[in-house]
């Protein structure tokens, strides 16, 4: 490889979206990564459709696209890639791209992507972790709150015996 490709990490985000309860790419997102057109990589995609389980790829539904078109207004529906359904490519379809996009630019820019793929589940995985730390220490603060809520009765109950002037039972030894 004579030339690292550096993109950062936030422009990589920009073109992760959430479909189908999954983290997803498009296809013209990619092309535009990989440097190529968005119709080679849909040949390329097609010519392989073997290799791309739904799991790993799905084209977006009419339904989906009108969807995802009312999201930007704009007249110029292909700056955005979307006037044909784009095909949708999850963790596992961006690395199968690069078995079939074999050019070194399509190979580094698809490490890239998957390192931020990857720090994406690990954040996810610390958020979720701290999630359970704070639910812990919740049900300990309620717990907490029982106890005192428990102590502050007893004290309400020993203010109304003095209140109320109740004899209380004298301690200590007794003379006979």
């Amino acid at each position: 490889m004579s030339k690292e490709i550096t993109i950062s990490e936030e422009i990589i985000h920009g073109k992760i979206y959430y479909m189908r309860s999954q983290k997803v790419m498009l296809d013209r997102d990619l092309a535009e990564l990989y440097g190529v057109e968005t119709k080679v990589l849909k040949q390329a995609v097609r010519r392989n459709l073997k290799r791309f389980p739904k799991d790993f790829m799905f084209e977006m539904s009419k339904v989906e696209l009108t969807h995802w078109r009312s999201q930007f207004v704009t007249s110029d529906n292909d700056k955005f890639g979307l006037r044909y359904a784009p095909f949708c490519f999850t963790e596992q379809g961006v690395t199968m791209l690069s078995c079939i996009l074999n050019s070194d630019r399509a190979i580094a820019v698809n490490i890239r992507i998957i390192r931020v793929f990857a720090k994406m589940r690990e954040v996810f995985a610390d958020t979720l972790n701290l999630k359970f730390e704070i639910e812990e220490i919740k049900k300990q603060l309620s717990n907490h709150g029982k106890n005192i809520e428990l102590v502050f009765d007893y004290l309400d109950e020993l203010i109304k015996k003095k209140e109320n002037n109740e004899p209380r039972k004298r301690i200590g030894y007794k003379s006979q």
